[in-house]
C-alpha cells in the first residue's frame, strides 16, 4: 500500500509492502534526518524486517551515519540523476544471504559473455503482441504456473484485468496459441524512467531466447515514449535472466539481498540498468 505521508518537517512516498515485510521508500523531501528517523521507525511498528530508500548521492552520508548500508543505484533515475539503494535491517537473518559467492560467480559468469549487437528474428512458428484485457486470464493461468509465489498480484485476475484495462506495458510471445513467455515495463511518470519486470518464459521454452525478444520490444516501446533509464531486478540466482541482461548491454549495479518472496522464500535481485538514449 503505497502513501503520501506529510509531516512538519519532511514528505515521503512510502509503501507499505506486508507481504515482503519490506517498507519501501520510493521519494522523500525535507528535512532528511527527521525524515529517517520517522521511516525508521514506522518500519519497526509494522514488524518488517527491512526498509529500503532510493536515496539521492548528496544524502548518502545521512543515511550511513544512522547505520544504513549501501547496496546499489540505479543510475539516471530520477530525470538523469541517480538513485542509490540505502537499507536498513531488522534481522540478522534478513540481512544475511547464504547464496553470495555462488551469486557472484553467476554475475562473473555472464559478464564474460559477448554483448549482442543484434537478434536473430523471431521464428515463425512464435508470435510477439501486446497484451490486452482479454488476455487477463491466460497470463494469471500463465505466472501461476511458474512462480508458486510472487511479489506483486499476477495472480490475481482482478488486478491484472485492471492493469491492462489502464494500457500496462505487458508483451507476450505465443507459440500455438499459448502464452510461453511474457514481459512488462512499469513507467514512472514523473522521473521519466521505467521498470523490466515480470519477466518469465515457461521451462521448456528456455533456451530459444525469446525473453530477450520481449526486452528489445518493450525498450523500442519506451524509446517511443521519451524513456530512456531503463532498469530491472532479475533474480539473483537465475542465470539466463541475468545473462539476457548483459547481452543487451545493461550494466550490473548491486544486489538487494533478501529482497522479496519469489517463488517459495526470500530472494537476492540483482540491479541490472540501461541508458536507451545511447543504445
Amino acid at each position: 500500500m503505497e502513501r503520501m505521508i506529510h509531516e512538519e518537517h519532511f514528505a515521503a512516498s512510502v509503501i507499505f509492502d506486508d507481504f515482503n515485510e519490506r517498507l519501501r521508500v520510493e521519494d522523500y523531501r525535507g528535512y532528511v534526518p527527521a525524515f529517517i528517523d520517522y521511516v525508521t521507525h514506522a518500519a519497526q511498528q509494522k514488524g518488517y524486517t527491512k526498509l529500503i530508500v532510493k536515496a539521492r548521492y548528496e544524502h548518502l552520508s545521512l543515511f550511513i551515519e544512522k547505520g544504513f548500508q549501501y547496496e546499489g543505484w540505479i543510475q539516471g533515475y530520477f530525470n538523469g540523476n541517480d538513485a542509490h539503494f540505502l537499507v536498513s535491517y531488522f534481522q540478522q537473518e534478513r540481512k544475511t544471504s547464504e547464496n553470495v559467492c555462488m551469486e557472484d560467480q553467476i554475475v562473473a559468469s555472464v559478464q564474460m559473455k559477448p554483448r549482442l549487437l543484434s537478434l536473430p528474428p523471431l521464428p515463425s512458428e512464435y508470435k510477439m503482441r501486446k497484451a490486452e484485457p482479454p488476455d487477463a486470464p491466460a497470463l494469471v493461468n500463465f505466472y501461476r504456473s511458474i512462480f508458486a509465489v510472487y511479489p506483486s498480484p499476477l495472480h490475481d485476475l482482478s488486478y491484472v484485468e485492471n492493469a491492462l484495462k489502464k494500457g500496462a506495458m505487458f508483451y507476450v510471445i505465443e507459440h500455438d496459441e499459448q502464452i510461453v513467455s511474457a514481459a512488462s515495463a512499469e513507467v514512472n511518470e514523473t522521473y521519466h524512467n521505467a521498470e523490466l519486470t515480470d519477466c518469465a518464459t515457461l521451462p521448456s521454452y528456455r533456451t530459444h531466447g525469446l525473453m530477450k525478444h520481449l526486452l528489445k520490444k518493450l525498450e523500442e516501446e519506451l524509446k517511443k515514449q521519451g524513456i530512456f533509464c531503463v532498469y530491472s531486478l532479475a533474480r539473483a540466482p537465475s542465470y539466463g535472466m541475468n545473462a539476457a541482461f548483459h547481452q543487451l548491454g545493461y550494466r550490473y549495479s548491486g544486489r538487494l539481498t533478501n529482497n522479496c518472496y519469489i517463488y517459495d522464500d526470500l530472494e537476492d535481485m540483482n540491479i541490472w540498468v540501461k541508458d536507451l538514449s545511447s543504445a
